[in-house]
């Protein structure tokens, strides 16, 4: 069972569209983070904004 399951490894790690697949999933999970970041800091700063105004009427 564990010689079947590396050589499977293997064998997917050595398919051009498995390592294309994984790249793509890379980059969607590190775009995802940027994006989560930059909305919550974002959404900081616009709280921020919306209160400075709210005090100054």
């Amino acid at each position: 069972m564990k010689n079947q399951l590396w050589g499977s490894l293997q064998q997917f790690s050595s398919q051009e569209e498995g390592v294309t697949a994984i790249e793509y999933a890379l980059i969607a999970a590190l775009v995802a983070v940027v994006i989560i970041g930059g909305a919550t800091l974002l959404g900081t700063n616009l709280n921020t904004l919306f209160e400075n105004i709210a005090g100054k009427i």
